[in-house]
């Protein structure tokens, strides 16, 4: 769902509440009700677990680029969806040029023939005085189930929505729009998803800037010797949401079960054009996702347990005995809910031990954030708007000042040491 939607929707909703509820209750007495909770701002702002730095600490870098990767979820999205989220983050980082252009790459997978598996649009950020860079690819595989979720489409139609409730209607709408991805995903769509993922992940290991397609059908092979330099000094970063964050993580155990069973794989591995140096490489990679309306434990339900759990110590211990068997060297997971937020959850104390492949080597650090203002109004109390729970992450100048900066750490933002408490946790 767009920003635009979603006002919408929070625009009709008041409308309905203003007309349908208690006359007494003034235009005055509203304003001064809202502006009142906007001056105290008083929503909570709780982070437990490892210090972890934000984007702003690799941009200054001489050798090797930041690169992050966003991940959409459920609901039909466009290229251009993150323009409102890049912004802040530009901002907060202090990047403020841009290139003129964006590049727009239709993926393709080469074990996936004839078939157009979303947009990867790259920008170009940076700041000419500091030098400080950025490449910001944002994936959008909404085409992968638009096509599916037209089945329903028969519902948003005039000779159905008529017959409902204005408001009604408009979340039916909504439900038809988010409501089939998940289902989609668990389906045979699953695959191409991935498939869009991986070829994300290989297009933002292949080069820089320059080295990238301006436009068109392109699929991402050849990440040989050439490469590892690449690979060596990036830094890569995720940030996702909702059913975003079940695709970067099957992502990436996709990625981890192939290469580790590489005789078994071998026709994938050639086709793609993984070297061995590149494996290496990424074995000792940090690979964070900063993980926005976190579903993790909810998109666990009924699936399959990882291929390899609970052996962290073997696969991220130095002395383990599976060491040199790990993907990444470190994953940590940066989780945000927030209470009000009904499709979110926090990452319970085991969970990454038993539903996380090992060897990703996840650390988790948990996020607890009022996103929507909890407000007493209308004759209702401790009321908190779910939709804007679940949707306003990506707009939140807390949010986007912890993934620029971090927490726990002298860089930290201003923002982030006055609105946020930080409690250390040890294992």
């Amino acid at each position: 769902m767009t920003t635009s939607q979603t006002r919408g929707f929070l625009a009709v909703a008041s409308l309905v509440m203003l007309l349908t509820g208690c006359s007494s209750i003034g235009k005055g007495v509203a304003e001064a009700l809202l502006q009142k909770n906007e001056a105290e701002d008083t929503r909570i702002c709780q982070v437990w677990g490892q210090p972890f730095k934000g984007i702003d600490a690799g941009l200054s870098k001489t050798q090797g680029k930041t690169k992050v990767l966003m991940v959409h979820g459920v609901g039909d999205h466009i290229p251009g969806y993150t323009t409102e989220f890049l912004e802040k983050l530009a901002k907060q980082l202090n990047l403020n040029a841009r290139s003129e252009q964006q590049k727009n790459i239709s993926l393709s997978a080469p074990l996936i023939a004839d078939k157009h598996l979303g947009n990867l649009r790259i920008t170009h950020l940076f700041n000419e005085e500091s030098h400080k860079e950025l490449m910001f690819y944002e994936l959008t595989w909404s085409e992968i189930t638009r096509d599916e979720k037209q089945l329903l489409a028969f519902d948003n139609s005039g000779e159905y929505e008529f017959r409902r409730a204005k408001l009604n209607d408009m979340l039916k709408k909504f439900s038809n729009d988010t409501g089939p991805d998940p289902i989609i995903y668990l389906g045979q769509k699953r695959e191409a998803i991935l498939a869009a993922f991986s070829q994300s992940i290989c297009w933002m290991a292949t080069g820089d800037w320059q080295d990238l397609p301006t436009s068109g059908n392109h699929t991402c092979t050849g990440l040989d010797d050439s490469k590892v330099d690449h690979i060596i000094h990036d830094d890569y970063v995720f940030i996702s949401h909702s059913l975003g964050s079940r695709i970067t993580i099957d992502g990436m155990q996709r990625i981890a079960h192939i290469l580790d069973n590489k005789a078994q794989y071998t026709d994938v591995i050639r086709k793609v054009g993984v070297a061995e140096k590149v494996i290496e490489a990424l074995r000792n990679k940090e690979m964070p996702i900063f993980m926005l309306s976190n579903q993790l434990p909810m998109l666990q339900l009924g699936r399959e347990l990882p291929e390899i759990s609970g052996q962290r110590a073997n696969y991220c211990q130095p002395d383990g005995a599976k060491y040199a068997s790990r993907i990444f060297k470190l994953t940590p997971i940066i989780a945000f809910s927030d209470p009000n937020d009904l499709l979110s959850y926090g990452i319970p104390s085991g969970f990454s031990d038993k539903y996380l492949d090992s060897r990703l080597c996840t650390k988790i650090t948990n996020v607890n954030i009022n996103i929507a203002n909890v407000i007493d109004a209308f004759g209702i109390s401790d009321l908190a708007n779910p939709l804007e729970a679940h949707l306003g992450y990506a707009q939140d100048d807390r949010v986007i000042a912890l993934i620029a900066h971090g927490i726990g750490h002298q860089q930290s933002a201003d923002l982030v040491k006055n609105r946020c408490e930080f409690t250390k946790t040890v294992e």
